[in-house]
């Protein structure tokens, strides 16, 4: 495949990005549109609070723009491209970025009713648990009805093993597990961009090998949708993502990650997404059966955070960490 509309679609979706976020965050600023600290975050994040939220949808166009541009561009160049990738593949592609702008969409439900109504809690647990759910649920349907069909995982290092009907409860526990994940992460300046930055990178060289050319354009573009809105969200953040933007990003590395066929992979790709979120889980749990905390405070970036890290800091570290399991990711790939 030509490199040139990876390339575009990388660098449109930063100038898309970068682009929008310029026209966005003043028109947030002007909506009010301010996130409430919560209380039992670190004392001095109540300085961020008014920082405009909802800073996500900036990216979201430029993703989804940009690797349609990527496609546009493959299909020009190449009259030949959707048989020779497949439309099977193609269509993994629609209904992935489908699945993730329907969790963007609840993340902006959940940002909407904080910022209106000015507390922070937006939806509630369950409603926004049942809403993932079904759209994780819709999102098998949709592939089992496109033809993927195997009930087949594989795991890392041990081979394919078949799980029969337990494949999908499986499936949509990863699904809906990541997507959660990437929320948590999304604690302080720059963390969630960054870390799906490197995250992207690696479903970058992972497509590429496995010669999934519209998940290349797709990893392409959420990279440099990334970088555009690091522009504005690094330390210090002129903007926050919100529900809207890491509930997409969540959708984005699901579908990244069923669409080359390797869901485990995320153990590696997503390890920083994973220990986020057992923190969280380890943390809740010694809490309620001994009354002691295991960390400083959950998820684990806070912890970091109170026990003296900069932002900056955290965020390089756990980039590093993330890079560290895309390596490994790349290195069981080429094992297979």
């Amino acid at each position: 495949m030509s490199q040139l509309p990876v390339v575009l679609a990388a660098v449109s979706a930063f100038v898309i990005t970068a682009v929008t976020g310029y026209f966005l965050i003043p028109f947030l600023k002007r909506l009010h549109y301010g996130q409430t600290i919560k209380e039992i975050g670190p004392t001095w994040h109540k300085d961020k609070g008014g920082t405009p939220t909802m800073g996500g949808i900036m990216f979201i166009i430029g993703i989804v723009v940009a690797t349609a541009l990527g496609a546009c561009t493959l299909f020009w160049g190449d009259k030949t491209a959707l048989q020779t990738v497949g439309a099977q593949q193609w269509s993994r592609l629609v209904y992935g970025i489908l699945m993730a702008l329907a969790f963007g969409f609840v993340g902006f439900l959940d940002d909407y009713i904080s910022v209106v109504k000015k507390r922070n809690m937006g939806l509630r647990a369950r409603e926004k648990f049942l809403l993932q759910l079904l759209i994780g649920a819709v999102y098998l349907m949709a592939l089992y009805f496109s033809g993927s069909r195997s009930t087949a995982l594989r795991i890392p290092f041990l081979g394919a093993v078949e799980l029969g009907w337990l494949y999908w409860p499986v499936a949509l526990f990863i699904i809906v597990g990541t997507v959660n994940a990437v929320n948590l992460t999304d604690g302080i300046d720059g963390l969630s961009g960054s870390v799906t930055f490197v995250v992207a990178l690696g479903f970058l060289v992972l497509s590429g090998i496995l010669g999934y050319a519209g998940f290349t354009l797709l990893a392409a573009a959420v990279a440099g949708g990334c970088i555009g809105y690091l522009l504005y969200n690094f330390h210090p953040a002129k903007v926050f993502m919100g529900d809207t933007g890491s509930l997409f990003l969540g959708g984005i590395v699901v579908a990244m990650a069923f669409g080359i066929g390797l869901p485990v992979v995320l153990v590696f790709t997503g390890i920083v997404y994973i220990c986020e979120t057992l923190s969280d889980i380890i943390q809740i749990g010694c809490y309620k059966l001994t009354h002691k905390r295991v960390f400083k405070m959950a998820p684990i970036h806070h912890h970091f955070e109170m026990s003296g890290w900069s932002e900056v800091k955290i965020v390089t570290v756990f980039s590093l960490v993330a890079l560290a399991g895309c390596v490994l990711a790349v290195f069981w790939v080429l094992g297979m």
